[in-house]
């Protein structure tokens, strides 16, 4: 009687053991677009990881908005300097490899 149901739960294993991998995360990019900026945002899973901001008018650098993660940032802060207000910090690059 035992033997039908260790056979079962072999079976349920083994067919655990082939399943699918998980799917890729869903990636959106999106750009939003003026006279005067262009900004590039990308979306990991529907939460934003990073976004750029490009000036049309002036010759000014583009910069990147770093923003935080809100879901990890301890009671304390993260001890990195940045706002925690969940808007983010402006970095602008200054030098590319």
């Amino acid at each position: 009687m035992l033997r039908p149901a260790v056979l079962l739960l072999l079976a349920a294993c083994a067919a655990g053991a082939f399943a699918e991998p998980p799917p890729e995360p869903k990636v959106e990019k999106t750009v939003a677009e003026d006279d005067q900026v262009r900004i590039e945002e990308v979306k990991v899973r529907g939460e934003t990881k990073k976004v750029t901001v490009k000036n049309k008018l002036t010759k000014a650098p583009d910069y990147e908005i770093v923003v935080t993660d809100a879901g990890r940032e301890s009671a304390g802060g993260s001890g990195t300097g940045l706002s925690k207000s969940g808007s983010g910090t402006r970095v602008w690059r200054v030098i590319n490899f």
